[in-house]
């Protein structure tokens, strides 16, 4: 392995190996780094998840990508940027977490939890799905909460609260009452969000309406302890029993990360990373951002189809640098 790289890319998401594809057709030295496993954030997707988007929306690196439906499932996601991967024969680690990145001179100096790096250039495609928003409140530390959902198997016959107005917590919500949860969803704003599925509104709205899912609108979980959860409606503090708290309550990017990288945070509602919409270089000489990170908190923004053109413009301004 050379000790200098040309580009190192952090996160080995779908559009960070669009970014490592790209450096490779370019003829330049990479390497990806991911903490986690292949495509971690896929990997942690809900158990039978289906994406929104069609399979050729999600197709980088010229290969084909053939599901058995009209929208690929998480399982076949996996195997699709597995065979991606292997066919790019792509520079890649995983399991070996960035943390520290520092300037010197004109190379950066990358610290991962097994080596040093230097690289000319830096990737951040880290997206937003390893920090979720946390609640903090009393109790959020108790093992029966989740911030991530897998399947509803560990559910069946719980006493549940679904916390969240999203479609991550409608399909939660459903899922698991139709697996033979007791559930209450807990919602601080007074309806579910815009932007809800339009197959899933009206299926939760009816469960709601019919009582088989209990909800609490205007309302916030304050408390949590091991056998019950206090709940503030728009009248009362009530106390209900509970086995499991799922929290789909959303998430960011890891700003802690990204300001020890020198990259500037807006001060707007959305928290974007400072970029030029151009070039996708940050205010950080030589660190690029690709990816749903550029969104900040407005976490709906990107997605994989309207991400893979990120690969290409960084390429192109990094290209026009060399």
């Amino acid at each position: 392995m050379e000790s200098v790289f040309d580009i190192v890319i952090v996160g080995g998401g779908p559009i960070g190996i669009a970014c490592a594809i790209e450096a490779k057709k370019a003829g330049y030295n990479y390497l990806i780094l991911e903490k986690g496993v292949l495509v971690n954030s896929v990997f942690n997707f809900p158990t039978n998840m289906t994406f929104f988007s069609t399979s050729q929306l999600l197709e980088i690196g010229d290969i084909p990508f053939i599901a058995h439906g009209d929208k690929p499932t998480r399982r076949e996601a996996l195997e699709y940027f597995r065979r991606v991967v292997q066919s790019w024969d792509l520079n890649l680690h995983v399991y070996e977490k960035v943390e520290a990145i520092q300037k010197k001179n004109d190379l950066f100096q990358i610290q991962s939890s097994k080596h040093t790096y230097s690289t000319k250039k830096i990737i951040i495609a880290t997206g937003f799905y390893d920090t979720p928003n946390l609640l903090n409140i009393p109790g959020e530390n108790l093992a029966k909460v989740k911030h991530y959902y897998d399947e509803p198997h560990p559910y069946v016959g719980q006493k549940i609260v679904v916390i969240g107005a999203g479609n991550s917590a409608a399909d939660v919500a459903l899922e698991t009452y139709l697996k033979g949860a007791e559930v209450t969803m807990v919602i601080r704003e007074n309806e579910f969000k815009e932007g809800l599925k339009y197959w899933i509104k009206p299926n939760i709205l009816n469960r709601i309406k019919e009582g088989s899912i209990k909800a609490y609108f205007n309302s916030s979980v304050i408390e949590i302890h091991e056998k019950s959860v206090l709940i503030q409606t728009e009248k009362e503090i009530l106390s209900i029993d509970n086995d499991f708290v799922l929290a789909m309550t959303g998430y960011r990017p890891d700003y802690i990360f990204l300001k020890s990288c020198g990259i500037e945070i807006s001060e707007d509602e959305y928290m974007s990373p400072a970029h030029n919409p151009d070039t996708l270089e940050s205010n950080a000489d030589g660190i690029y951002l690709a990816g749903v990170v550029l969104g900040g908190l407005h976490t709906g923004r990107w997605f994989i189809e309207n991400a893979r053109e990120h690969a290409d413009k960084i390429m192109n301004d990094i290209k026009r640098s060399f």
